[in-house]
């Protein structure tokens, strides 16, 4: 008796756990209020470069974005195809400037795009932030990069 009941058991909890009854909820993104919104330790995604749009593509692992962290000014990101990491500065009057950028050394198929971007980070000097939106500018020039904000 003892062990029907114990096999019912076992078999009730089998049949439970196969049961795909659970929903999926899609929860879409919602707009980042700009009173929490910080400039440093928020992923940005880069979304244009020197005027025009960036979308991943088949040949970028994964999109290109930048995090400024806190701690020791450090900057942190992907640029396409390798991880990059390098030291920032911030001054008075949203002045903004990169130093001692390194990368890892993937072989890619096209590093176009990953080229551009690191040589962007090296002639930037100022940066504007705009609700979700954080621009990188040289001198009073338009936008060279821009980018949003992502909750991860």
């Amino acid at each position: 008796m003892r062990t029907i009941i114990l096999a019912f058991l076992a078999l009730t909890m089998f049949i439970a756990g196969c049961k795909s009854t659970q929903k999926i909820h899609v929860v879409p993104i919602q707009p980042i209020p700009m009173a929490a919104l910080e400039l440093q330790e928020t992923y940005w995604k880069l979304t244009e470069l020197l005027g025009k749009p960036v979308v991943l593509s088949e040949k970028m692992k994964k999109e290109i974005y930048i995090i400024l962290k806190k701690e020791g000014n450090r900057v942190q990101g992907f640029s396409g195809c390798n991880t990059i990491f390098g030291q920032y500065e911030l001054k008075e009057g949203n002045r903004i400037t990169f130093s001692g950028m390194v990368s890892t050394k993937m072989a890619c198929p096209d590093l176009a795009i990953e080229s551009e971007f690191n040589k962007m980070l090296g002639a930037v000097d100022n940066y504007s932030l705009n609700g979700s939106i954080m621009t990188l500018n040289k001198a009073r020039m338009a936008p060279i990069a821009r980018f949003e904000a992502v909750i991860k």
